[in-house]
């Protein structure tokens, strides 16, 4: 058989993506691809839709993650368009709420980070890990892990050696557990802290989270793309290229 547009074989349309042949026959059988006619012998055959399929599908990924464009292109497949359009207006919706969530969590950073530690809240003797841990609504093991990487520095009873956490050990607790709530690595933390630390300033937590913006704006420009794709798709223009 050929591989002319309209009688396209597999690893025809696997080498036109880069992907394997397998993973063509995969999207066939989940919907991601339009139904594929069989020849006699059984065997499927696609065409400039299956190509122009497989193309939306991957700038959809890009924008939307592979599950989401997955049931995409599901819907629009079985011809169920308010499903398809609801489920590009929930990715729209999630990545709004990411963005409020981020400003939020920007302004309550940079307001805790600005404060003086309360030093009326802890003891001169300080706070023991378990009692830090309640007070911040976090397990103990959380804070030795904290502590291992350097982010932490309790000092130590010279007699019993039990940890004693001061005001800015707890201060420095509640901006790890934003930090944390905000997907941010542990190394990235670190920067945060000896800057707060040394310089008395926030401006390596805005510096931690510029990466976290750039990252929203990016997918929601691939988000934007997507939906472009989709569109030419469904009106059965494109996209003509891989992108």
């Amino acid at each position: 058989m050929g591989s002319t547009e309209a009688g396209l074989r597999p690893v025809d349309l696997a080498r036109m993506a880069g992907v394997s042949t397998q993973l063509i026959r995969n999207y066939a059988d989940a919907g991601v691809l339009p139904p594929a006619p069989r020849t006699p012998s059984g065997y499927r055959t696609f065409g400039s839709r299956h190509r122009r399929a497989l193309l939306t599908y991957g700038v959809l990924t890009r924008g939307y993650g592979s599950g989401s464009a997955q049931a995409i292109m599901q819907a629009v497949h079985a011809e169920d368009l308010s499903r398809a359009l609801a489920l590009v207006d929930a990715g729209h919706a999630a990545l709004h709420e990411q963005r409020l969530s981020l400003k939020a969590a920007s302004e309550a950073l940079e307001a805790l980070a600005g404060q003086a530690p309360d030093d009326s809240a802890v003891p001169r003797s300080g706070l023991r890990i378990g009692e830090v841990a309640a007070h911040l609504g976090v397990r103990t093991s959380a804070l030795r892990v904290w502590e291992s990487a350097g982010l932490l520095a309790p000092r130590r009873d010279p007699g019993t050696r039990y940890r004693s956490y001061r005001a800015t050990d707890v201060r420095d607790a509640r901006l790890i557990i934003m930090l944390r709530q905000s997907h941010y690595p542990l190394d990235r933390i670190r920067p945060v802290l000896d800057d707060l630390h040394h310089a008395g300033s926030s401006d390596a937590l805005r510096t931690a989270l510029g990466p976290r913006q750039a990252e929203l704006t990016r997918r929601a420009t691939a988000m934007l793309e997507g939906s472009g794709a989709l569109h030419a798709y469904l009106t059965g223009e494109g996209p003509a290229e891989a992108g």
